[in-house]
């Protein structure tokens, strides 16, 4: 392991005392100290959230523990309000890469969103250049191929966001088909470069990102029936009615309604192909159609379509708990626990039922807090927990800090090392700006931007409605009363609205709505310039020709 001397002035006690006319000299005192650079491991699922992670406690954390994640918890530093600025896939992973909001990084959404720009600056290039050796595994996801990582593989079909089963990957520029499930191969891929790769006397930067838990949520074949003589729980709000909210939470298609055929897991037809392949798999997915088995209520149905959503999600998240199992396990047997960093994290929440939802997008709770836990035994003391408002975009000034790396490049984001070390600044901003841009297509989810506090969410809808919505989290964490307009908060709303301006301010973000909407209406292009067997669902969903 390489390491960096650093002088550090212990003490300076120059001075003369008189005595007897002698001059009695104390001489400087100078140690000289090592700092050894860690390894870091970053671990990103994508759209897990902390409902289904047992450290976090909650409905499922008896039934469907997660041992390995919950020792990275137990061994480092639990965060509980670490927040997505923009809480879908892309767009989170380019704020996390470059520090800074989509209005800067120029990737707005999913959908239409086009190519991450990869000439601009992230922070595994600062690594790169500062002599870590630096690698890639799993998904990426952002159209163009990374930059600064030594090697990479990762996702390379179905618009990058890979298949569960023999998937294809971009090997440092060649795409790969490899045999098996995703999870486990992203793992192998990760252990093969640790124990052979790379170099034992550098330091390492690894970025292992797995597909799972994502949708279809196709669990390893050893899992797929691990609940099947059980009823998984109901989150409490699974029958929210949408009171007060019709045209925002009450006006989406990621409800339980709108699981597919492939969702679903329903046997497929033979000798389908092109088209009508993808018309059978993705029936359910728009409106008026909804899958269900012959015979069942529309209630049953409802919590039919539900346990299998549940079950196999949880399954997904299974595999990649025992995956982390195997890299925490490599570390320890090879000396490298105590000077390696491990994050875990994913690139926001999800609903998992949650007001009768999937999939994520809202400034509400589920979607927008990510799990996000650090172990450091160097540095961060084990079992400790932190309150604090992070954000996505405090993560790469963070890596660097931790690192020692100085950069020049401007961030939005700030280094929460302190917090990690059990001091929170005085300055530390504890308000988030958030915004969601895409509509309508996938599931229908108004644009909006607001702000989240420690105590409230403020949100303004604006695409082609004009809605406000205010919660109290204190007194209603499962935000199901919109107080918007209750007088005994209209001061509240008045100071929110002011902290949420000058945040966008702050943020370079303080547009007009009808730049807010061009930028939903724009086109920016395609993530992928070939489009495979996944990548034109758009049209059957949207009746293009």
């Amino acid at each position: 392991m390489r390491k960096k001397l650093y002088i550090i002035i212990v003490g300076v006690l120059a001075f003369y005392a008189c005595k007897e006319n002698k001059k009695e000299q104390v001489l400087n005192t100078v140690e000289v100290a090592e700092f050894q650079q860690p390894n870091i491991i970053y671990i990103m699922a994508d759209d897990l959230t902390t409902q289904a992670i047992s450290a976090y406690g909650g409905i499922y954390k008896d039934i469907a523990p997660t041992p390995n994640i919950d020792r990275i918890a137990k061994e480092g530093m639990l965060f509980q309000d670490v927040l997505c600025t923009n809480a879908i896939c892309g767009p989170s992973r380019a704020a996390i890469l470059t520090g800074n909001y989509s209005n800067l990084n120029g990737y707005y959404k999913n959908e239409s969103g086009g190519k991450f720009n990869a000439s601009q600056w992230t922070f595994p290039q600062e690594f790169q250049k500062s002599g870590y050796q630096t690698s890639l595994f799993g998904k990426w996801h952002l159209g163009t191929e990374p930059k600064g990582f030594d090697v990479f593989k990762y996702h390379n079909s179905a618009g990058q966001q890979g298949h569960y089963w023999n998937p294809k990957y971009n090997e440092n520029g060649k795409n790969v088909k490899e045999k098996g499930y995703a999870t486990n191969l992203s793992t192998d891929f990760a252990m093969n470069w640790l124990q052979e790769g790379r170099k034992k006397d550098a330091p390492f930067m690894m970025v292992l990102q797995y597909k799972a838990p994502h949708r279809p949520w196709q669990p390893d074949k050893k899992y797929e029936q691990l609940w099947e003589d059980v009823e998984m729980p109901y989150p409490a709000t699974f029958n929210d009615d949408y009171k007060g909210r019709e045209l925002t939470a009450g006006d989406t298609e990621m409800t339980m309604e709108y699981f597919s055929r492939r969702d679903m897991k329903f046997e497929e037809p033979a000798n389908l192909k092109g088209k009508e392949k993808l018309k059978w798999a993705f029936y359910g997915a728009k409106k008026g159609e909804v899958v269900k088995p012959e015979g069942m209520s529309d209630e049953e149905a409802r919590k039919w379509r539900y346990q299998t959503y549940i079950k196999d999600y949880l399954a997904c998240v299974k595999s990649v708990d025992d995956n982390i199992g195997r890299v925490l396990d490599y570390l320890d047997k090879n000396g490298l626990t105590e000077n390696t960093i491990i994050v875990l994290t994913s690139d926001q929440g999800f609903y998992l039922g949650d007001h009768g939802f999937f999939d994520k997008r809202f400034i509400y709770e589920e979607s927008i807090r990510m799990p996000f836990m650090v172990k450091y035994p160097k540095m961060v003391k084990a079992g400790t927990i932190n309150e604090d408002v992070i954000t996505n975009i405090d993560f790469a000034p963070t890596l660097l800090d931790l690192a020692n790396i100085q950069s020049d490049q401007k961030m939005q984001g700030k280094s929460f090392k302190t917090i990690l070390e059990g001091n929170t600044p005085s300055d530390w901003q504890q308000a988030m700006y958030y915004h969601y841009y895409e509509f309508p297509y996938w599931h229908h989810v108004q644009p909006h931007y607001g702000i989240r506090t420690q105590k409230y969410t403020l949100a303004h809808f604006y695409y082609n409605i004009d809605v406000w919505e205010l919660y109290d989290l204190e007194k209603d964490p499962k935000q199901v009363n919109n107080i918007i307009n209750d007088p005994q908060y209209a001061s509240v709303v008045e100071n929110l609205k002011g902290e949420l301006k000058n945040l966008m301010k702050k943020y370079e973000n303080d547009k007009s709505l009808a730049d807010f909407r061009m930028i939903t209406d724009k086109d920016f292009g395609s993530i992928v310039d070939k489009k495979d067997d996944e990548t034109s669902v758009q049209d059957i969903l949207t009746n293009k020709k």
